[in-house]
C-alpha cells in the first residue's frame, strides 16, 4: 500500500466484514487437515493408571493425519470443511470487523496502539460477538471430524442432518451446546491475540505513516495467533470434550465446564489439558496470520472501488 492510501478515511464496516470473510476462507482452506488432527487428538481419552503404559491411537499430529489419510482417504482429512467454510465467513468477519470498528470508535488511528485496557476491551468484545456463529460452527465441525474415529465404518451424517437432529431433539439450544465453554475460550484468546497483534503490527509503520509490507502483518499474525492459542489450549480441550455428542461405552460424560475439567484432571492428569497444544498452535498461527494479511491488504476495498455501481458514499466509516 502507498503513502496516499494511509491518508484515506477509515474503511467502511461493510468492507471490513468482506475482508474478514475472505480472510477466514483463505486461512481455513490452508490449515484444515491440521485442525482435524488437533480435534482427534484432543478427543482421545486416556485413563492414567500407575504401572500401566497407555496406548494411544494417535501419537502426534502427523501420525494422526497419516492414519486418517490411510483409513479414510484424502477426503477424510477435510471432513467438516464444508460447514466450516459456510460459517467461518460470518465468524471471521464478525471477529475482525468488530475489533477493528471498536478500536476505531476508541480513537485508534492507522498504525497506532491504544492504551492496553482499550485494546483488550476491543478484543474481548470481538471474541464475545463471534460466539453466536462459532459455537454451532465448531459443534457441527467436531461431529464430522470425529465421525470415523476408531475406524468406525458406519454411515457418516452430513452437517445439515446433524443440525436438524439436534434441533428436533433439543430445540435451537441443541446446536449451541458448549456456548459457555466457547465464550470462556474465545474471549481470553481475543484479549491476548488482538492487543499483541496491534502492538507488533504498529511497529511496522514508518515515520511518515506508510503501512508495513504484507509479510510484516503476516508475521505478526503468526506470532500472536501461536502465542494466544498456546495460552488457551486447556480451555479448548474442555470445549472440544463438551461438544463431542456421542461417546463409546465406558468413557466419561461431562455435565458442564467445571465437571469436565475435574474429570479430565482426575482421570488423565494435568497433561491432558495440553493435548493438541502444538497442532492447535500450528493451526491458529497460519489461520490468523493469513487472515490478518488478507484483511490488511484490503481486498474488499479494491473490489468495492472496482464495482461500477459503488459510489463515494460507500466509503464512510
Amino acid at each position: 500500500m502507498s503513502k496516499e492510501q494511509s491518508s484515506k478515511p477509515p474503511t467502511s464496516f461493510v468492507a471490513k466484514l468482506l475482508n474478514g470473510a475472505i480472510a477466514g476462507s483463505v486461512g481455513t482452506c490452508c490449515v484444515f487437515p491440521l485442525d482435524l488432527a488437533k480435534t482427534r487428538i484432543q478427543d482421545q481419552r486416556t485413563v492414567s493408571k500407575v504401572g500401566e503404559n497407555v496406548t494411544r491411537m494417535y501419537r502426534n499430529v502427523f501420525h494422526c493425519m497419516y492414519l486418517v489419510g490411510k483409513a479414510e482417504g484424502i477426503r477424510g482429512l477435510y471432513k467438516g470443511l464444508g460447514v466450516n467454510l459456510v460459517l467461518v465467513n460470518p465468524e471471521k468477519a464478525i471477529k475482525l470487523a468488530v475489533n477493528d470498528q471498536t478500536r476505531q470508535f476508541f480513537g485508534s488511528k492507522q498504525g497506532s496502539f491504544l492504551p492496553l485496557h482499550l485494546e483488550t476491551l476491543a478484543g474481548a468484545l470481538a471474541g464475545l460477538c463471534q460466539v453466536i456463529v462459532t459455537t454451532p460452527m465448531e459443534l457441527l465441525k467436531i461431529q464430522l471430524q470425529v465421525s470415523s474415529r476408531g475406524g468406525s465404518t458406519g454411515a457418516s451424517k452430513g452437517a445439515m442432518s446433524i443440525a436438524m437432529g439436534l434441533i428436533r431433539e433439543k430445540g435451537i439450544q441443541g446446536v449451541y451446546k458448549g456456548t459457555g465453554a466457547t465464550i470462556i475460550r474465545d474471549v481470553p484468546f481475543s484479549c491476548i491475540y488482538f492487543p499483541l497483534f496491534a502492538y507488533l503490527n504498529s511497529k511496522g509503520y514508518s515515520a511518515d505513516g506508510k503501512p508495513p509490507p504484507f509479510y510484516h502483518s503476516l508475521g505478526c499474525g503468526l506470532f500472536a495467533g501461536m502465542f494466544g492459542a498456546g495460552c488457551v489450549t486447556p480451555l479448548d480441550v474442555i470445549k472440544t470434550r463438551l461438544q463431542v455428542l456421542k461417546r463409546a461405552e465406558g468413557e466419561p460424560t461431562y455435565n458442564g465446564f467445571v465437571d469436565c475439567a475435574q474429570k479430565i484432571l482426575k482421570n488423565e492428569g494435568v497433561s491432558a489439558f495440553f493435548k493438541g497444544a502444538v497442532p492447535r498452535m500450528i493451526v491458529v498461527a497460519p489461520l490468523f496470520g493469513i487472515a490478518q494479511m488478507v484483511y490488511f491488504v484490503g481486498i474488499a476495498e479494491y473490489l468495492i472501488e472496482r464495482n461500477p455501481l459503488s459510489s463515494k458514499k460507500d466509503k464512510y466509516s
